[in-house]
């Protein structure tokens, strides 16, 4: 049996972890800039706030509410994230689960013997949330597909559930996937869901009973045809495989307020792609394109999200590489001839293409011992960055005033990773 084990409004319930007098109250968490709500907790979506929603269209109902407002504190949920999957390694076994996303895991259950998997979902859920305090939804199933509908189903009434669901017999399956709608099914998205619905597929009972070579012309071939088994019961999907593969890793920020100098361009291209660079180095991967764009400001635009055509450009790197300052150059370099003098810019980014694994990279032989030890480096610099936070240690292509920075204006305490923020017990 597989499970998934999904944080109930993850950022939302971060943030009321460490604020009890929230716990009944609507609260809601901020995209990046402060533009767009990303986090609602159930009392906020029961007054209306709606899900990526743009937040001044929402500030009548956040204040007639009173809905507790906060920035994004991405350092908070990525260490209550790391507690939560700590917490399930502990529960499973390490090598028993897979990471998803920051708040989402598949775990094996394949060494648990028990004929009442309702109990086995529920001790996850009440240790989870006993040793963190973040509360969890559990769903159980054969395949990693349907324990994703499982999942879905738990969350559904969660007073009603308990926040778990289990689908372990055939006739538990069928009626759960006659439940779920073909969008909602892990894989299909907006254009496939769409493509479906044409040929009266519209639930996932409907895509589970078609033939096989039917469905994989229609869904891609042998990814149709995995989809397929998964929905019927059949294992296809190995523990740190998904449907699909993350070809690309991009990091990209709106601007606090508009720039129109290059030296801020830089700046913010240097830090997003130490960003990218981290985030590659922590797959254990590298790469061998690099891809910038920045997007200019309609002045004489009246709406605040307005902006004008997307400027871009990429380089294809001689050898793939997931060292910083071998990602920064050409990427600077890249941002530098993009830039035009008299234009305001509010958004910029830089994506990373061509990925491999590293040990597919070739040695080179000519190079000094010490080219080939920069990696070390390099997880020197994220370990202390990790522990200490903020960037302690940095490129200066970087910077240091930021004057690009993003609006933060409802941010909250680091309470696990900062001395200063520590919670006081009275």
């Amino acid at each position: 049996m597989r499970a998934i084990v999904d944080c109930n409004s993850f950022y939302c319930s971060c943030e009321r972890l460490f604020r009890p007098d929230l716990e009944q109250q609507p609260v809601i968490v901020l995209s990046n800039n402060d533009g767009c709500i990303i986090s609602r907790s159930d009392e906020a979506k029961a007054v209306g706030v709606g899900m990526a929603a743009p937040f001044f269209k929402n500030r009548e109902i956040i204040q007639q509410y009173k809905v507790a407002t906060f920035s994004s504190n991405y350092n908070l949920y990525g260490d209550m994230s790391r507690r939560v999957m700590d917490t399930l390694r502990a529960i499973v076994g390490n090598d028993n689960v897979e990471v998803y996303s920051v708040d989402e895991a598949f775990l094996k259950l394949d060494t648990i013997a028990t004929d009442n998997w309702e109990q086995v979902a529920l001790d996850i859920r009440e240790k989870v949330e006993l040793w963190t305090g973040i509360k969890v939804s559990v769903g159980i199933a054969p395949t990693k597909v349907l324990s994703k509908v499982a999942n879905r189903l738990a969350k559904k009434s969660k007073q009603q559930t308990r926040c778990i669901w289990v689908l372990d017999t055939p006739v538990k399956i069928q009626q759960a996937l006659q439940k779920t709608a073909v969008e909602d099914v892990w894989g299909i998205g907006y254009q496939y869901a769409e493509m479906l619905k044409r040929f009266g597929i519209h639930t996932a009972f409907d895509l589970s009973i078609k033939n096989f070579d039917w469905l994989s012309k229609k869904l891609g071939g042998i990814t149709g045809a995995r989809l397929l088994r998964e929905l019927r019961g059949i294992e296809s999907l190995d523990m740190k495989e998904e449907l699909t593969e993350k070809k690309m890793i991009a990091t990209t920020r709106m601007f606090g307020t508009p720039v129109n100098n290059v030296k801020d361009i830089k700046e913010a291209i240097a830090t997003y792609t130490t960003r990218a660079a981290e985030k590659l180095r922590r797959q254990h991967s590298a790469a061998s394109i690099v891809s910038v764009f920045i997007i200019p400001k309609e002045v004489s635009s009246g709406s605040r999200f307005r902006h004008g055509p997307t400027i871009s450009s990429y380089t294809t790197l001689p050898v793939a590489t997931s060292l910083t300052h071998e990602l920064i150059k050409p990427a600077v370099q890249l941002a530098e001839r993009l830039f035009e003098e008299g234009r305001l810019y509010k958004k910029a980014g830089v994506t990373l293409s061509g990925i491999v694994p590293d040990e597919n990279i070739q040695g080179n032989l000519f190079a000094p011992p010490a080219k080939n030890r920069e990696r070390f480096l390099m997880e020197m610099i994220d370990n202390v960055n990790f522990s200490m936070r903020d960037d302690v240690l940095k490129f200066a292509t970087a910077g240091t005033t930021k004057n690009w920075k993003m609006q933060q204006n409802f941010h909250s305490p680091k309470y696990t990773s900062r001395w200063e923020d520590l919670c006081k017990v009275k």
